[in-house]
């Protein structure tokens, strides 16, 4: 699995690194048989994606060869932690209850 992650971080760093401000940013094709991208992964999650068969039937589609799964979990991790750091609230947000105190 340190050897996907590591293929992923370099492929993504390839496409993220030395970028001016007006460069275009690029799609990494996570499944060449679906065409299948990292932001299609983002977008099933922002859906409520938890699987890869859930992101693979959000594209309708499903893994064909099957040399993607590894990639698609990969960015499936990653998307969801970013996902749920998003919808974190931070505690200075959070209006105070009537009656409850905030420090003793």
């Amino acid at each position: 699995m340190q050897k996907i992650i590591a293929i992923h971080s370099y492929l993504w760093s390839g496409l993220t690194q030395n970028r001016s401000p007006t460069t275009k940013v690029l799609r990494m094709v996570v499944c060449s048989c679906n065409r299948l991208t990292h932001k299609d992964v983002e977008a099933a999650v922002a859906d409520g994606a938890t699987r890869p068969r859930e992101i693979y039937a959000a594209r309708n589609c499903k893994a064909q060869c099957g040399n993607c799964v590894k990639g698609v979990v990969c960015l499936l991790r990653e998307a969801r932690l970013k996902h749920m750091k998003k919808a974190e609230v931070p505690a200075h947000m959070v209006p105070a209850a009537a009656g409850v105190a905030l420090s003793a």
